[in-house]
């Protein structure tokens, strides 16, 4: 066997076993690794052809073109850059999949997190004018299911009047809309309102992204003071800037 034909087979087996390897470890097929030499040493794979995965095979996603992947690992790893390795360790998060088109059960969706897997899916082509604030976003449905027992919606949906109902689930209701309300009124978004998860996530993602809080409402002052606190919970030194200051340690 020439030497050309031993290098070849040894890259194949090499880069099978990689693939192998990622697929043990997260259940998803068809992937590459991107980077994995990372601050914080979060671990960052693309969808090198379509996926499909799910107990029903109801999750898709699309790889992408080189170009806007690499357009877009910038954003995401810029923004995941503000969570050291020790809280990220915490919240069970490792592995970022980098894909397009993603979708569950036929709806396209901006991210999809698994705690349990340690992974977060996120749709690279999703809204440019929302894409870093998603990000954020997804990350408190990790941080969420981590930490169940800290992040109560009974006790969450009691800021809101009495007469405020969340849906059944964030697919039951029309509220979808992602802009940012100039009166807030308890809510940044109107998807704030599809139900109390999801209304923490858009409370978090606006801190993250630092949005303006000088004109909020005094229950979106309850609702961010609720995610502060227990934040603060799951590891003391995380730090969450807003406006260029630094989340310090608030006790009522």
């Amino acid at each position: 066997m020439s030497i050309i034909r031993i290098i070849i087979l040894s890259l194949f087996i090499f880069t099978q076993s990689k693939a192998d390897t990622i697929y043990n470890l997260i259940k998803i097929p068809n992937l590459e690794i991107y980077e994995i030499n990372t601050s914080n040493k979060l671990r960052y794979l693309y969808a090198k052809q379509p996926f499909t995965i799910g107990i029903d095979n109801n999750i898709e996603c699309f790889n992408s073109e080189k170009s806007i992947l690499d357009k877009k690992y910038k954003v995401i790893k810029k923004n995941l850059n503000r969570y050291d390795q020790k809280f990220l360790k915490k919240i069970n998060l490792k592995y970022i999949v980098l894909c397009e088109d993603l979708s569950i059960s036929k709806i396209n969706t901006a991210g999809i997190p698994d705690n349990v897997m340690k992974t977060l899916i996120l749709d690279i082509r999703f809204n440019e004018k929302y894409f870093e604030r998603v990000i954020h976003h997804e990350v408190f449905h990790i941080i969420n299911d981590s930490f169940k027992e800290l992040f109560d919606e009974k006790l969450w949906s009691n800021f809101n009047i009495k007469e405020f109902k969340y849906a059944e689930c964030s697919t039951c209701t029309d509220k979808l809309g992602l802009d940012t309300y100039k009166k807030t009124d308890g809510f940044f978004t109107e998807y704030s309102k599809s139900t109390a998860s999801e209304d923490m996530a858009e409370v978090f993602s606006h801190l993250m992204i630092g949005s303006n809080l000088n004109n909020i409402d005094p229950i979106l002052k309850k609702k961010i003071q609720f995610i502060k606190l227990n934040l603060l919970k799951i590891d003391q030194s995380f730090s969450l800037w807003l406006k260029g200051l630094r989340l310090q340690d608030q006790k009522r």
